[in-house]
């Protein structure tokens, strides 16, 4: 991948990996714009390539156009996961913020960031905003970040079994070889519609690098700790009265399953809408809870909205 690499960042308890893709020319330690990407609850770094190329100008779409200016991405594999898996617990959105913001202090010191956090990372997004603030010059999250309602006669349990489906389910599965867990994947409804290259590459990095067999590198004990902080009355929705920077939300219609609706019904977002008018809400057509990072109409969305934001700070100094 043109302009991607890895970095080892220290964090309490070892090593956070972190993937970055630089715009060319862009010198090391003096980035003009400042990216922070955050995947979801079972995923990685490499949910966001199609985003961090089209704001990096590593891979340009649609042909003739400005080169955008020198940007740099920053994703990191959560603690849990990707090849952050063998960091200790305890997990929780105050763990991860704190982790986001060494990232930020070591690989972009002296910047303001604009946060993408996507499903889960958005809530991650909300607390490093209101635990530095300093650090986040706007926040963009993708359909996730907002306090969900438990449904009713649901627990926690209950939410992490039927509410994660597949995506919880794989974490006690394990693979005879890498073909079968394309296959997995291939089959579930999200990606009915295509298995294209950026979901394969997505597909291939979750897997434990340590097999045959071959198993999921998510580690369900964090999945099942961070997604009970993800609802009303839980810690990020107390947060959420302290926010000082600007929010864009992009909703997708369609949910885990492709199924219609989404994760986050419309008259539910309103409600959000009016309890904080800095809070803005953008539908995202075409897309579902995977796709809206995974495919290429929803990182155009992103990197779209992403950049406004961009714009509207001024470049970090050496």
């Amino acid at each position: 991948m043109t302009g991607y690499r890895t970095h080892d960042v220290a964090v309490r308890g070892g090593s956070l990996r972190v993937g970055s893709w630089r715009s060319d020319g862009l010198a090391d330690g003096a980035p003009e714009r400042v990216v922070l990407a955050v995947h979801g609850i079972t995923s990685s770094h490499l949910a966001w390539p199609l985003v961090a190329r089209r704001l990096t100008g590593t891979t340009m779409a649609g042909g003739a156009g400005a080169q955008p200016p020198s940007t740099l991405v920053l994703a990191p594999d959560l603690r849990g996961r990707g090849r952050s898996a063998g960091l200790p617990g305890p997990w929780g959105m105050s763990r991860h913020a704190e982790d986001l913001a060494a990232v930020l202090d070591q690989l972009a010191p002296g910047s303001q960031a604009v946060v993408a956090g996507h499903s889960m990372g958005g809530f991650v997004a909300v607390m490093l905003a209101v635990r530095r603030p300093e650090l986040v010059a706007a926040l963009v999250l993708v359909d996730g970040g907002v306090p969900l309602v438990l449904p009713e006669g649901w627990t926690l349990q209950t939410a992490v079994k039927d509410g994660l489906g597949p995506a919880a389910q794989r974490l006690s599965m394990s693979f005879p070889d890498r073909d079968a867990y394309r296959n997995f994947w291939r089959g579930h409804p999200a990606f009915a519609e295509g298995f294209s290259a950026a979901v394969r590459d997505y597909v291939d990095y979750d897997l434990d690098p340590d097999g045959p067999p071959w198993h999921s590198s998510c580690r369900a004990e964090a999945m099942a700790a961070d997604h009970a902080e993800q609802f009303v009355d839980g810690p990020v929705d107390r947060a959420w009265p302290q926010l000082t920077a600007a929010v864009t939300f992009l909703r997708a219609p369609r949910g885990l399953f492709d199924e219609p609706g989404g994760l986050y019904p419309p008259h539910g977002l309103e409600y959000w809408r009016a309890r904080y008018p800095e809070l803005t809400v953008r539908e995202v057509e075409g897309v579902n809870h995977y796709t809206i990072t995974l495919g290429e109409i929803g990182a155009e969305a992103i990197s779209d909205c992403v950049a406004e934001h961009l714009d509207s700070i001024k470049p970090a100094t050496a």
